[in-house]
């Protein structure tokens, strides 16, 4: 198994918040004989999801529609692809799809059908930024590169007063900058971020499905396109796609922690940090929009950000339940619990704390 090659730990021991969540949260599968994993629903919501996406790629490029219908279906595709991201490749990447381990691994190497590459997905998130969330060297989510900055921690430059304005152009090109540039950087140096390495070469079999999936990918977005539409409409369709798709998972994975009053921790010189890692989670990670049925369906659970990264082995179908239990608790011990009532009222948030940090 791949590990982190850096140290950092958290405050040892396990608090008494925890102990309670969990024994609530087993007591909830175990009254309702409930699996952990997706069920039926999530496979049939899948299901949809590709077969849209699927459909959406078929017509544009056999059945090329008029310039104005074109360009809002590569948008719709765009944001289709994201989706599947959201609730079959994210699931399949944490086991939580399914209680069949060769169905994870199929949703989770949708990421390469995105354009991605599932192998190193889940070193990045699962253990890096799941593990070490907010934390500067450590979770690569939060390292974008000079022009953003994103916490207090990171150098401040004259041009960083204007993120707040040209994030969507950064965010947007988000998604080709990781297929085209992030994936073969991480390939060829063995570095999963800056200060973190691979401590194993990769096998075999992921040098294999890492330069199959990638020509694939190429063949299938952009060299089909251009030879039964056209190069320049195939570009132009392609980078409305792209941009969508970037905009989507990063304003979505972004309003999860990079919001007010989320905190970035430092650790020592020691590498130690001074929380606990659960009461860590809960003060780095933020809710939203945790009411509206539309946006649970779409996002697959991550407006549920809390409860995943709690109980990242348990699929997004179970979070509302869960989340009412996490909130009494935390009420309880007075906790904060992070939470914004609307996607919008979150998405301000984010801008608000772009500008502070651009400014300050």
């Amino acid at each position: 198994m791949l590990q982190i090659m850096s140290k950092l730990t958290f405050k040892p021991g396990q608090s008494t918040i925890f102990k309670e969540i969990k024994e609530k949260t087993d007591r909830y599968f175990a009254e309702n004989k409930l699996d952990a994993a997706g069920n039926r629903k999530l496979y049939i919501k899948g299901g949809i999801q590709i077969a849209s996406a699927v459909g959406l790629y078929i017509v544009l490029i056999f059945f090329t529609p008029p310039l104005i219908w074109a360009i809002l279906l590569c948008g719709l595709l765009g944001f289709n692809l994201a989706v599947i991201g959201f609730n079959v490749m994210h699931e399949g990447g944490h086991q939580s799809f399914s209680r069949h381990p060769w169905l994870n691994t199929i949703a989770a190497y949708f990421l390469n059908v995105l354009g991605g590459n599932a192998h190193f997905w889940k070193v990045k998130h699962n253990i890096n930024h799941h593990t070490y969330t907010n934390i500067e060297g450590h979770d690569a989510d939060i390292d974008v590169g000079p022009l953003m900055r994103l916490h207090e921690n990171q150098p401040k430059y004259w041009f960083h007063r204007f993120q707040h304005y040209y994030w969507i152009l950064l965010y947007g090109i988000s998604y080709i900058a990781w297929v085209f540039y992030q994936d073969f950087l991480k390939y060829f140096t063995n570095r999963i971020a800056a200060t973190i390495d691979f401590p194993q070469q990769l096998k075999a079999r992921e040098h294999f499905i890492f330069w199959l999936t990638k020509l694939l990918y190429v063949a299938m977005y952009i060299a089909l396109p251009v030879i039964v539409v056209g190069w320049l409409n195939a570009l132009v369709g392609f980078l409305i796609v792209a941009f969508v798709c970037g905009i989507a998972t990063s304003v979505v994975f972004q309003l999860a922690h990079v919001v007010e009053g989320t905190s970035f921790p430092v650790k020592d010189e020691s590498g130690n940090i001074g929380q606990e890692w659960v009461l860590h989670q809960l003060s780095s990670t933020a809710n939203f929009a945790t009411r509206n049925r539309v946006y649970f369906w779409l996002l697959g659970g991550l407006n549920f950000q809390i409860e995943h990264h709690l109980f990242p082995r348990v699929s997004h179908i179970h979070y509302p339940q869960i989340s009412r239990l996490v909130k009494e608790t935390c009420a309880k011990y007075g906790v904060v619990y992070h939470e914004h009532s609307t996607m919008l009222q979150a998405f301000i948030s984010h801008l608000v704390h772009l500008r502070r940090l651009g400014t300050c």
